[in-house]
């Protein structure tokens, strides 16, 4: 590549480098600037062009930035920073609060916990929008991904700031209509078992089975803790499931007293730069009040 000569980088250059770094694809960098796959390849090439030198590697699973790109993302960031800092201010304004907050947790968690918190917020902030995103990968913070994050961990990471919201309670349920008894832990050892896949590897669940229940090979195998409810609801066999999203349900039971042994802390995290828009502390802090765990 032969560089123009004193090639002047824009705004738009350093966007689409950032959106590359963070996206690792055409794909994921033209969904995170809202276009087209083609325009992030022809907007990199004038750019390569322009310098004189490749920003990325190209390979099979996707582009792999170079040390000059991932400055430039930084430099990007910044630049990011600073425009969250100016909205801030305007947001700051007596004003209806307005933008999309992006939330980060598992289904378990939105479906038993955010999704109800977040009804309050309607009437009070109709002109609130949200992106609400389920893994059990946590979203980087760190980069924007996402605004909030909502997660079951006994170690958050040590730069985002946070709170706890409580310890997680799990028991073991199964069907409303099912014959085993509660109490009877011999009975356990040969039901049907619903347990997360290899998915969930370390989960709390899967160790607490493991250690009392050494042979038991569960009979179905699910990637999240919400199906380990259903499934059980179902009456296809007995699961560990958090008090908070099955008590009051009125197709399960519970068969054994919480699991002391297989708690783990829920926790309400967030970026500090985050933490100080408007629109993004209104949501933390009603979530902070909002969510409760049995």
């Amino acid at each position: 590549m032969i560089a123009k000569s004193q090639y002047q980088m824009t705004a738009a250059d350093l966007e689409v480098t950032l959106a590359l770094v963070r996206g690792g694809t055409l794909a994921g960098a033209s969904e995170r600037l809202g276009i087209d796959a083609s325009t992030v390849f022809r907007s990199l090439q004038r750019l390569e062009r322009g310098l004189g030198r490749p920003l990325f590697e190209r390979t099979r699973s996707g582009y792999v930035a170079s040390e000059l790109a991932e400055e430039l993302a930084a430099h990007a960031e910044q630049v990011e920073t600073a425009l969250e800092g100016a909205r801030a201010s305007i947001e700051a304004a007596p004003s209806q609060i307005s933008g999309t907050v992006r939330i980060t947790t598992t289904d378990t968690l939105l479906h038993g916990l955010i999704a109800p918190a977040l009804l309050g917020l309607r009437a009070e902030h109709p002109l609130l929008g949200f992106e609400l995103h389920t893994g059990n990968e946590l979203a980087s913070l760190t980069r924007r991904d996402a605004d909030i994050a909502l997660r079951a961990t006994k170690r958050p990471p040590q730069h985002l700031v946070g709170k706890p919201i409580g310890a997680i309670r799990v028991a073991v349920y199964a069907a409303r209509r099912t014959s085993l008894r509660p109490g009877d832990a011999s009975t356990l050892a040969t039901a049907d078992w619903i347990a997360p896949d290899d998915a969930l590897p370390e989960h709390p669940s899967v160790i607490w089975r493991k250690r009392n229940f050494p042979k038991l090979m569960p009979r179905y195998r699910v990637n999240s803790i919400l199906s380990v409810l259903e499934l059980a609801a179902l009456g296809l066999g007995v699961g560990i499931v958090p008090l908070f999203l099955a008590e009051g349900r009125k197709d399960v039971v519970r068969l054994s007293e919480p699991l002391t042994d297989c708690e783990t802390e829920l926790w309400l995290l967030t970026h500090p730069e985050a933490r100080h828009l408007r629109r993004v502390g209104v949501v933390y802090t009603h979530l902070a009040q909002a969510l409760r765990l049995p």
